[in-house]
């Protein structure tokens, strides 16, 4: 399974979907536009697709990873010829019928918000430091995974175990 995203003419993530984006693409104060890509490759079998959006760099910043985003129990029949298409601004729209966890906004340590419209949805990029990379996996599952809107991460890697069937990762530079 692979990737495909657009970067900017820089290599970056777009701004409309990072720390730079404009009032339009922000909701209180925060990126919340997901950026569109492509998975493609997606083998014959999968049941259903999930993913992750994370920041492994500001661990020096904030003392861990950064969840950005997670989605599941995305129905892997609506790819056509292994291709799914997420477009843009997915999580807000709940495309392709996504069950969204909890990203790090939620947690106790970075403000604890219970706004499911901030803590239960992509949260851009917001490098406060220097250019940081993130990481965005998917992985092609052999079932439906039972979780409901609000999953932890955790919740996603242990319904993930044993079950799949492929996977792909990308690194997305963006701006500070």
């Amino acid at each position: 399974m692979e990737i495909g995203i657009e970067l900017d003419a820089d290599g970056y993530l777009g701004d409309r979907y990072a720390k730079h984006a404009d009032a339009a693409h922000l909701y209180a104060g925060t990126p919340t536009r997901s950026f569109p890509f492509e998975l493609t490759g997606i083998p014959e079998g999968a049941a259903s697709i999930a993913l992750a959006f994370y920041d492994l760099d500001s661990i020096p910043v904030c003392g861990f990873a950064w969840v950005h985003w997670t989605a599941a129990c995305i129905d892997a029949g609506l790819a056509e010829g292994g291709r799914l298409r997420f477009v843009e601004d997915a999580s807000n729209l709940g495309a392709l019928g996504m069950v969204q966890g909890r990203n790090s906004s939620a947690g106790r340590m970075a403000g604890g918000s219970e706004d499911p419209l901030l803590c239960c949805r992509y949260n851009g990029p917001q490098p406060p430091d220097c250019d940081h990379e993130y990481t965005l996996r998917a992985w092609a599952l052999d079932y439906m995974p039972e979780l409901a809107e609000g999953f932890w991460a955790n919740e996603l890697v242990w319904a993930t175990r044993g079950h799949v069937l492929a996977e792909a990762g990308v690194d997305i530079p963006a701006r500070v």
